[in-house]
């Protein structure tokens, strides 16, 4: 009949049909072990209670989180090609449920950073192997257009998001459920993969000659390495033994790390993939992107709660700007891409992070929500419009058979710019902390005829007449006033040095190519 399709085209259809929507469960996937790094941010209290841990304790339950996922991802490449995708997602799937299962039924502190070692370590493979796969799927820019923006939005929105629904939930129910939200998504992501997702086959082979010193040197060097970034700001850095120790592993484990990859036949990891320039360029793109996103959705929870005195639902809420407006504009930031150079949309992505990281620096003890929409918004669809092109610009000059790796290099280094922000603005934190109050303790000395005349007045407004009990009442409220105030100018300072790095970055896009159809994986010999 003219008109109607063949058997073949209907069947073609159905094909692709399957593999988006596997796509889809693989990309769900990749957002809940994204949402996992940061959903206990804004909980991490109401933990501690339930751990019974202390403060200094409770920072495993990131720390462990993060050093067994910066473990797994670049591992993924491998054992995504020795077992097939699907065989290796479904893998992390079900053990990245049974993981967080494990977690919410956590009894001691011991338990759950076991528990969130084995998370981070399963989760962390379906990261780089969604990205992978769309290029595997979807070899041509134009099939990969309405992916590429979905996929970009899901893991954008996750880092987000995190924070606001960790806040939500535990409000709502208790911190156990940041955990088993993990439940519905993970059994879902697990069946479909495995039903619909059939695009390589095992290699056998590549059990024989699995690099076992090089995982070993790797866990070394990054393990070691995110410790160090991690936990040196709180212990003064190498004071520290086990900061000191962890230094010391990272330099070793990283030099005999970076010696195997170059030298073993089969090494666990291919760095091979540094060679292209658009790759190695956009990984430090990456890498400053990742020191910004990372940052600061840890410094804007930390102002609202210490300065504004906010709960963790009402942190949530201010997040929860910045998530939002990610997700409604990357189809916007679709469409752009479909016409506009990508190098042009990464620039105008990093104004925008830029110029809403410059109006936090302007903040003052009196910033609340209001003043919070529009620098969250311009970071929101900053954020988009810088990662969406910025992965298509990475992966897409490289040919099918090192995708699986490159994705792998490529996500990792977004996760170490994190580590990395974050020990450089804790450690700064710490010295402008103690400037400003230098600074401040100049400014209010009792010698001055207006911090004495400010003393009197907040005198008559405690006790009137009560005299020494008065006086110290009154001391007590400057130096609480003081202390916003330190506060306050730190985490201004904190975010115009934050602004400063990406302004600095976008001197690295004219060293990006374009590019080119032909130089897409499917046209660079499949996989």
């Amino acid at each position: 009949m003219t008109g109607s399709a063949s058997p073949a085209e209907d069947a073609q259809r159905a094909a692709k049909r399957r593999s988006l929507w596997g796509f889809w469960a693989m990309a769900l996937g990749s957002f809940m072990a994204i949402l996992d790094i940061q959903i206990v941010a804004s909980s991490i209290n109401e933990i501690r209670a339930g751990l019974s841990a202390s403060i200094d304790e409770i920072q495993w339950v990131q720390t462990s989180y993060l050093i067994a996922e910066v473990i797994a991802i670049p591992l993924s490449g491998y054992l995504s090609r020795m077992l097939s995708t699907r065989i290796y997602f479904v893998i992390s799937a079900v053990g990245f449920t049974l993981a967080s299962i494990a977690c919410a039924g956590s009894w001691s502190l011991g338990s759950m950073v076991v528990f969130r070692v084995l998370q981070g370590l399963l989760g962390g493979g379906m990261i780089p192997t969604a990205f992978a796969t769309m290029f595997i799927m979807f070899p041509d820019a134009k099939s990969r257009a309405v992916p590429q923006v979905l996929t970009g939005m899901l893991t954008m929105t996750a880092s987000s998001l995190g924070p606001s629904i960790g806040g939500y939930v535990t409000d709502a129910l208790s911190w156990h459920w940041l955990f088993l939200l993990n439940l519905g998504p993970g059994v879902i992501c697990a069946w479909a993969v495995w039903s619909l997702v059939d695009i390589d086959k095992p290699q056998p082979a590549m059990f024989k000659r699995f690099d076992l010193w090089g995982l070993l040197f790797m866990a070394m060097f990054l393990g070691g390495l995110e410790y160090t970034l991690d936990d040196g700001p709180r212990h003064d850095w190498f004071s520290e033994d086990s900061v000191a120790v962890c230094a010391v592993m990272a330099i070793v484990g990283g030099t005999l790390f970076f010696w195997r990859s170059f030298t073993a036949a089969h090494p666990i990891v291919d760095l091979r993939s540094f060679r292209d320039r658009n790759f190695a360029v956009t990984s430090l793109v990456s890498t400053t992107l990742g020191m910004s996103m990372f940052t600061l959705i840890f410094l804007t929870p930390v102002f609202l709660s210490q300065v504004s005195g906010y709960n963790p639902l009402q942190i949530g809420e201010v997040m929860m700007i910045q998530g939002g407006t990610m997700f409604f504009s990357a189809p916007i930031i679709g469409r752009m891409q479909m016409k506009m150079d990508p190098r042009l949309i990464i620039a105008i992505g990093l104004v925008l992070i830029a110029a809403g990281t410059f109006l936090n620096a302007g903040l003052t003890a009196d910033w609340g929500y209001a003043q919070f929409v529009l620098p969250q918004m311009l970071r929101g669809a900053g954020f988009v419009c810088s990662f969406i092109p910025l992965t298509g610009l990475a992966l897409g000059t490289l040919p099918a058979s090192e995708v699986h790796n490159a994705s792998g290099l490529f996500n990792v280094t977004r996760n170490l710019g994190g580590a990395l922000g974050l020990a450089v603005i804790n450690t700064l934190i710490n010295q402008r902390t103690w400037l400003h109050w230098q600074q401040m303790a100049e400014t209010t000395r009792l010698s001055r005829e207006p911090v004495r005349e400010a003393l009197g007045n907040m005198q008559d407004l405690l006790h009137p007449g009560l005299g020494a009990a008065s006086q110290a009442g009154s001391i007590g409220m400057l130096a609480q006033q003081m202390q916003v105030q330190v506060a306050t100018l730190t985490y201004a300072d904190m975010y115009r040095l934050l602004a400063w790095s990406v302004v600095l970055s976008m001197l690295l896009l004219p060293l990006l190519q374009k590019p080119r159809a032909a130089a897409s994986p499917a046209a660079a010999g499949g996989h």
